[in-house]
């Protein structure tokens, strides 16, 4: 198929290249960009627990942390492999990757929410720290068979863009977004990572 991948462009080569060994044409159309909010150094170690909640978030905090807490909790595994790259063992990840997940397994004590910019709050019971904003590009539409949406953004991104395509999403929210949108939503990952993403591609 022609897959139409719309993850920012510093993160789409992992997921370009397992559809392309999988046989897929990849059509790149990135319709977000990550914008840093801060530069001063982050000392998190009065908190018992910083919650992450994408790649994106990982990488903010490690490019900016000078004492980690005392434990790190991940939405998933992609989050959960991110802080690992940095050195950090998360010791939580959600077995539901989304922030409700979270709250039914995270233990009590101090909490940061460590995320994007008008990212939920009030799900769990933390304090927000805002580390980075997701910047909305302005590409052509994109020609292709279908589109794969890792977020809500991306399928209200997608839309603006005029195209009129089907989706594969990562999970329920995305779909809703996506529906929202006049999308057709053809397979939704039952794990809400960019494996299950692929899966769901494959199962059309």
């Amino acid at each position: 198929m022609k897959v139409v991948v719309t993850r920012a462009a510093a993160q789409s080569e992992p997921l370009v290249a397992q559809l392309e060994a999988l046989g897929h044409e990849v059509v790149r159309c990135p319709l977000i960009r990550i914008e840093p909010l801060g530069e001063e150094p982050l000392d998190l170690s009065s908190y018992d627990w910083v919650v992450v909640t994408s790649p994106n978030g990982a990488d903010e905090l490690a490019r900016r942390l000078v004492a980690p807490p005392a434990h790190f909790a991940a939405i998933g595994p992609a989050t959960a492999a991110a802080l690992r790259d940095h050195g950090y063992q998360p010791d939580l990840e959600a077995r539901v990757h989304t922030q409700e997940g979270l709250r039914d397994e995270l233990p009590p004590g101090r909490t940061l929410l460590a995320a994007a910019e008008g990212a939920r709050q009030g799900v769990l019971d933390a304090e927000f720290l805002p580390l980075y904003r997701t910047v909305q590009l302005d590409p052509p539409a994109p020609e292709g068979d279908v589109a794969l949406l890792a977020s809500a953004s991306a399928a209200r991104g997608l839309a603006a863009t005029g195209a009129r395509l089907p989706v594969v999403t990562i999970g329920p929210q995305t779909s809703e977004a996506a529906r929202a949108e006049g999308f057709e939503v053809l397979a939704e990952a039952t794990t809400y990572d960019l494996d299950g993403l692929i899966a769901a591609l494959e199962s059309l």
